[in-house]
């Protein structure tokens, strides 16, 4: 495997048999908690990186659709969607991990327009505007309901 594959596979998860892009956002949601804990901002960073670094790997590796194995576009997409949470909290993890996996399955909307694009930046598209989407749900929640999703 070479290294850029490993980023694409998201450390290898992405040869993970069974539902890799639901195994790379458990483990963003895992990682991104601890990431959230110490500093919001690093969080942003490090979607803002991943994004980069993983658009670059999936371009090396020559795909041009979504393969499975491919899931560097779920720990982007899911620590983006974190992003609207005020802190840490199960609750708020729970419905972020929910909120776009749903999003990333079901493919409404922009998500959907996102997805039918080629190339890298087709294949990490749809993750990143689910991602935003997420975030911009938890985050009005967040302020209306601060007790729900802290």
């Amino acid at each position: 495997m070479t290294p850029m594959h490993w980023i694409a596979s998201g450390g290898g998860i992405g040869r993970f048999p069974y539902t890799p892009g639901t195994a790379a956002s458990l483990a963003a949601v895992l990682i991104g908690a601890l990431v959230l804990w110490l500093d919001h901002r690093l969080l942003t960073l490090l979607a803002i990186l991943t994004c980069v670094i993983g658009t670059w790997a999936v371009h090396e590796t020559g795909e041009q659709d979504d393969p499975g194995w491919i899931v560097i576009d779920e720990f982007a997409g899911q620590w983006i969607a974190m992003i609207g949470l005020g802190r840490v909290s199960l609750y708020g993890l729970l419905a972020a991990f929910v909120l776009f996996r749903l999003f990333d399955i079901v493919k409404l909307g922009p998500v959907g327009w996102a997805d039918r694009k080629h190339g890298a930046i087709g294949v990490m598209a749809d993750d990143v505007v689910a991602g935003l989407i997420v975030a911009a749900i938890l985050f009005v929640i967040t302020i209306l309901f601060p007790n729900v999703v802290p």
